[in-house]
């Protein structure tokens, strides 16, 4: 990792204005667009809770408020494509059937959770919050802006497609045979997964001969009995949802991968990709992102090898990497984590950078929104003191579309939840 002797941390004086501004300038910092370079004494302007300006010689209109950001370093508000976040830890798998299509993470989330106030001290703005890997067919997942203790609906980012959760492996096999059900074996495994999209291929072609018939004024027309189930699985297969699925190993992401070509479903990221530095070409050309930890591996057969090399395999062949946390605490780390994979791999800051920002927001489907500082982007921004990727740096004011919703001058270095939990 290339160690960055940044200003020694002094008190904060980059004091921000009230939460319910959006309109604002960061002003003097390091720029890190992401996508344009380093922009050294520059300002970054948002307007609406969007970015209306950045550069350097960028003129402030008269009259807005100012953060001093002098000596600090301006980055896109980090983004973690796999977390489980904003709930009660009981509440990340519903863990009675290995197939749970119909429920949706969202009508459980807690919008003044303090696992939200953790992450924004990382300066972490995005998130999806997924169901946990037990099940085959997991629940539908959420992407939030860490808006914390605002209702749900401001945290709920609705026009992008939802992704269901699916996992493969051990977890599934392992809870489900330890109680003597399938899936037990890997085979168990492979056929839920083929019976559920070849029974929601069924079920759609029933409902598109409906809707074709109630088109056409047949009178007559009857609609399919609904399964819900079945609802969320035809949604896959019509390509207005995506699927985001756990898996390890390198055989299961090939068998997986080819299964998504056979159905037509998207297979938006491979999360827990410990094993894909192996078939790296064979990702890349799915069009699929890659996501996983730094240096977490050996903790059950299937992680026995990973590898923290894999990341520079992985970016080299094409593929789109992200580094995710999966867990309600990590997530403040993704920037160490990045720093780490410095460390193992010969990759230039840009594209560790974007491994957590714009990489992470393609895996959303979001690119055109966040994950770098451009004008017409929402207006989430992390300040830190050095350089992200020295292991030594903190983050020091998170802001999402234009809102300061993390500021450690005000709040500490352990950030205290409050609402109405």
């Amino acid at each position: 990792m290339q160690l960055r002797l940044g200003p020694a941390f002094l008190a904060l004086s980059i004091l921000a204005p009230a939460l319910t501004a959006q309109d604002m300038a960061l002003r003097g910092g390091t720029i890190l667009t992401v996508i344009r370079g380093v922009i050294e004494n520059g300002t970054v302007v948002i307007q609406k809770g969007k970015i209306t300006a950045v550069g350097r010689d960028v003129a402030v209109p008269a009259g807005m408020k100012i953060i001093d950001a002098r000596g600090r370093f301006i980055l896109p508000g980090l983004i973690d494509t796999h977390t489980h976040i904003a709930m009660d830890g009981g509440d990340v798998n519903e863990s009675t059937d290995p197939s749970t299509p119909h429920l949706w993470m969202k009508d459980v989330l807690l919008p003044d959770h303090p696992s939200i106030m953790t992450t924004l001290s990382g300066g972490v703005t995005t998130v999806k919050a997924m169901h946990g890997s037990a099940n085959v067919f997991g629940a539908v997942n959420a992407v939030l802006k860490l808006k914390y203790a605002r209702p749900l609906e401001e945290l709920l980012v609705r026009d992008v497609r939802p992704q269901l959760k699916m996992a493969l492996g051990e977890n599934p096999k392992r809870f489900y045979g330890g109680q003597g059900k399938a899936p037990s074996t890997r085979l168990g495994t492979a056929y839920i997964v083929r019976k559920g999209f070849t029974d929601a291929r069924e079920y759609k072609a029933k409902w598109d001969e409906y809707d074709k018939a109630v088109a056409a004024g047949k009178a007559e027309a009857k609609p399919p009995a609904r399964d819900d189930k079945l609802e969320t699985l035809k949604l896959v297969l019509g390509g207005k949802m995506t699927v985001d699925c756990h898996i390890y190993r390198a055989d299961e992401i090939v068998w997986f991968l080819g299964l998504c070509r056979e159905f037509g479903v998207v297979c938006s990221q491979i999360s827990h990709c410990i094993d894909g530095y192996k078939v790296a070409d064979v990702i890349a050309a799915s069009g699929t992102t890659a996501g996983g930890w730094t240096d977490w591996w050996g903790f059950k057969e299937e992680a026995y090898d990973g590898c923290p090399y894999g990341f520079e395999i992985l970016h080299k062949a094409g593929v789109n990497v992200v580094i995710n946390s999966d867990s309600p605490d990590e997530g403040r780390y993704l920037y160490l984590n990045a720093a780490k994979v410095q460390k193992y791999n010969d990759l230039p800051d840009d594209v560790v950078l974007r491994m957590f920002t714009l990489n992470a927001a393609k895996a959303l489907e979001m690119e055109g929104r966040i994950g770098s500082l451009e004008v017409g982007k929402d207006g989430d921004v992390a300040v830190f003191d050095k350089h992200p990727l020295d292991s030594t740096a903190k983050c020091l004011m998170t802001i999402i579309e234009g809102e300061v919703f993390f500021d450690l001058a005000r709040q500490g270095v352990t950030p205290v939840a409050g609402g109405s939990r």
